[in-house]
């Protein structure tokens, strides 16, 4: 996380050195997908992961970002984890891997799009 304030050392990204950290994601176009097929054919009170990815490691995604930015990624002592990520903190140590197969065999939905490291790099959010 960078600051415009003076700092003692170089600005980059941090991943927290916890044992594991995973986010699911989806790109965008496939959760449009899948929310037309809810619509269509959710019975009531069904629930559904919008999920391509079950579980990135989180410091696959910081390190995607720093190479997009042109930011280095050091990795901090889970100690340190709040007071450096502040309120983000109870995101950025969260293993929470999920899974779609059951909305998958459900709806028939299988997302066709980039995974999210690979739209990070080849993606618009870097120019």
């Amino acid at each position: 996380m960078c600051s415009t304030a003076p700092r003692s050392e170089p600005c980059g990204l941090t991943a927290a050195a916890r044992e594991i950290s995973r986010w699911p994601a989806a790109h965008v176009l496939d959760t449009a997908r899948l929310y037309r097929l809810a619509i269509e054919k959710a019975e009531p009170g069904a629930k559904y992961h919008a999920v391509a990815e079950e579980g990135i490691p989180f410091r696959d995604i910081a390190e995607a970002i720093g190479r997009g930015a042109g930011l280095p990624v050091a990795s901090i002592p889970a100690a340190d984890a709040d007071a450096h990520f502040a309120f983000l903190s109870m995101f950025v140590g969260v293993d929470n891997p999920v899974s779609s197969e059951g909305t998958r065999k459900v709806l028939g939905w299988e997302p066709a799009h980039p995974g999210y490291i690979e739209d990070l790099e080849h993606g618009h959010y870097m120019q």
